[in-house]
């Protein structure tokens, strides 16, 4: 099978499933930390952003509508908690015509969301392991794409070949045979992908097929999609000539191939499987959809943005909010932590691509 249908398995399959066997894989008792684990902070600070987008709609309206926030990827609905709680204590306008879609692959982790929102669950418009048919407001992800499984390719000898995952005795091991789709050569040429001989690297053609479907379903409104990855000319370079495919367990994170075992075979359905995201690919296959792209930057720099400029949006002021979670922003920020590993990209689509406070502060990727 080819590493894609390998990942699918080991991270989805419903019975045997990273992801499906639990409704939380994230915080200390965990195996990775993600900005949500921070603390509220970081969705506090995603629903001023959300909340400008939201009156950016109603302007080009020209009314009051209802407002569909869609969360892909939404695991037990802690984002999701915590920007509702932020939109009743500062922005009930929003709240009181909010209409809540949580989209998540498990089953367990969707049957925990309505004792996650607490009171707030009333808002709870849908959950689903699939977007919403049509909608209109915001989409936002949190370390989805990332998740997404992928085809690993190698350059042998100046051939284009894939990685294909075949039982090997009581294991598993990694064989190389000819692509199993045009796809991948025809998404190489068409992004100017180069690899030399040696080389490895993953293409995430489901990431690329969920973004075009996305935008589809969006009818007017913004998407906020926040994760780790590159722009096409960095991720297929001599930095990541190994590939990115990494497994996340216990905090640990193992990618290199060691003494000819590769860490990502071992215990499937144990440990999580992830490999930086193709932003440049991401972003294409959405603007040939018709959305605009707003600003892809470091996370440091979108929450500064959320951050500088103003006063935090009623009743808060700006002094209160870093008083009260100083650790945290510190965490968010950081350099070389989360704040440059996570990358935001923000667009739209039939609003056309507006200031945002998310991209006040600077446009920078590092």
């Amino acid at each position: 099978m080819t590493v894609a249908a390998f990942m699918a398995l080991a991270l989805y399959d419903p019975d045997a499933g990273y992801y499906a066997r639990a409704a939380r894989r994230t915080g200390r008792a965990g195996d990775f930390f993600t900005s949500v684990d921070v603390g509220p902070a970081f969705g506090e600070l995603l629903e001023i952003q959300i909340a400008e987008m939201a009156r950016l709609l109603d302007a080009a309206a020209g009314a009051s509508l209802p407002f569909d926030l869609v969360e892909a990827g939404a695991g037990d609905g802690r984002l999701a908690s915590d920007v509702l709680a932020a939109a009743g204590a500062r922005d009930p306008w929003l709240l009181d015509r909010l209409r809540l879609h949580l989209v998540e692959r498990s089953a367990a982790a969707r049957a925990a969301q309505p004792g996650t929102l607490g009171d707030h669950a009333a808002r709870l418009a849908g959950q689903s392991d699939r977007l919403p048919a049509s909608f209109e407001g915001v989409l936002m992800a949190n370390e989805l794409l990332d998740a997404m499984p992928v085809h690993q390719v190698v350059n042998r000898d100046g051939e284009l070949r894939e990685i294909y995952v075949a039982a090997a005795g009581d294991g598993l091991a990694a064989e190389e045979g000819p692509p199993s789709t045009p796809r991948l050569r025809e998404h190489m040429d068409a992004v100017g992908i180069r690899l030399e001989p040696g080389w490895r690297a993953e293409i995430g053609l489901e990431a690329i097929d969920w973004i075009r479907d996305a935008a589809r379903r969006l009818r007017r409104g913004f998407l906020i999609l926040i994760d780790y990855g590159h722009e096409a000319g960095e991720l297929y370079s001599e930095r990541h000539a190994a590939g990115t495919l990494t497994t996340f367990a216990g905090h640990q994170a193992r990618g290199a191939e060691t003494a000819g075992r590769l860490p990502w075979l071992e215990t499937p359905g144990d440990q999580d499987l992830t490999a930086h995201v193709d932003f440049t690919s991401v972003r294409a296959a959405a603007e040939a959809e018709g959305l605009a792209t707003i600003g892809f930057l470091d996370q440091t720099y979108f929450l500064m943005g959320l951050l500088a400029g103003s006063a935090m949006p009623d009743p808060e002021s700006l002094e209160d909010f870093q008083r009260r979670h100083g650790r945290a922003l510190r965490t968010l920020l950081m350099p070389g932590g989360l704040g440059s590993t996570m990358k935001v990209l923000m667009m739209a689509k039939g609003v056309g691509a507006p200031a945002l406070r998310g991209c006040s502060y600077r446009v920078r990727v590092t």
